[in-house]
């Protein structure tokens, strides 16, 4: 059987600065047994398997059938912790929600402030409780909606400080192309992009801004810890039109769609290339 047990035990095993004999000692069995499951002479049985599973913290499938090696170290301290994180955007997910007074759910606010302690604190009720919390009657009472606040100049028109209102995406296999989301993952933080689903191709989503001075960059989804789908937004400077400019407001919008439409055939291209 073709599997990165003998590969990973090796790897954790040096992550907890542990010796053979000891890991060997602490499983009752002899350290040359330990050593050939090491080496891939022999292949444990399946009490042991459970054992080892349990001696590492880490989930039997992914012990087993995943390359920890090829995982960045964020995902395998979760994983070492106990997490049992998802890597192919298929897993059911549990979200921290908050209800109000009439049991319904909040639209929770991560403010700039609160970003930086959301990709640790995403799963976590008491870090979700203490967000500031509103309500959107407007909105479907049968999802769920949190409101992120975006820095940056990559998607206009939103603009830097803008609160951006996303749907909760469960199955990352219907993220829908060329649409706009908020992505958040361990590494890179909440992002607000335009997203393109190449989950099938090469297991990664590709994210892109309606910036053109922005270039168009990928991320596995092994790296993405949740998936909003875009459903609005309130730009906190907005000037009120003149009463002359109103004829303006027209051209304005053709213009973005132009730029939108750009953008689409630029990551066409790139897909090409793939």
């Amino acid at each position: 059987m073709n599997t990165y047990l003998k590969e990973n035990i090796k790897l954790l095993r040096k992550r907890r600065k542990r010796s053979q004999e000891e890991v060997a000692k602490s499983l009752s069995i002899t350290r040359s047994a330990y050593n050939s499951y090491e080496n891939g002479v022999a292949e444990p049985g399946i009490n042991l398997l459970l054992k080892l599973s349990e001696f590492f913290q880490i989930n039997l499938d992914k012990l087993v059938r995943v390359d920890l090696s090829a995982l960045p170290e964020s995902q395998i301290s979760q994983l070492e912790k106990g997490m049992d994180l998802d890597l192919n955007g298929t897993r059911l997910r549990v979200l921290a929600t908050t209800v109000n007074e009439e049991n319904e759910e909040n639209v929770e606010l991560v403010p700039l402030k609160a970003k930086a302690g959301y990709t640790t604190g995403f799963a976590d009720p008491e870090f979700i409780r203490v967000l500031p919390s509103f309500n959107m009657p407007f909105l479907s009472a049968n999802r769920k909606y949190r409101a992120f606040q975006i820095s940056g100049d990559s998607m206009p028109p939103v603009v830097d400080g803008a609160l951006v209102t996303g749907e909760y995406v469960q199955d990352w296999n219907t993220i829908k192309n060329g649409n706009p989301y908020i992505i958040v993952t361990q590494d890179e933080g909440i992002v607000f992009k335009v997203v393109y689903n190449h989950i099938y191709q090469d297991g990664s989503l590709l994210l892109c801004s309606t910036n053109t001075a922005y270039e168009p960059y990928p991320v596995k989804i092994s790296e993405v810890l949740e998936v909003w789908k875009f459903v609005n937004y309130i730009n906190p400077k907005f000037m009120e039109p003149k009463s002359q400019d109103m004829d303006d407001i027209g051209p304005a919008l053709r213009v973005i769609q132009r730029e939108v439409g750009m953008i689409k055939e630029k990551v066409k291209s790139i897909e090409e290339k793939l």
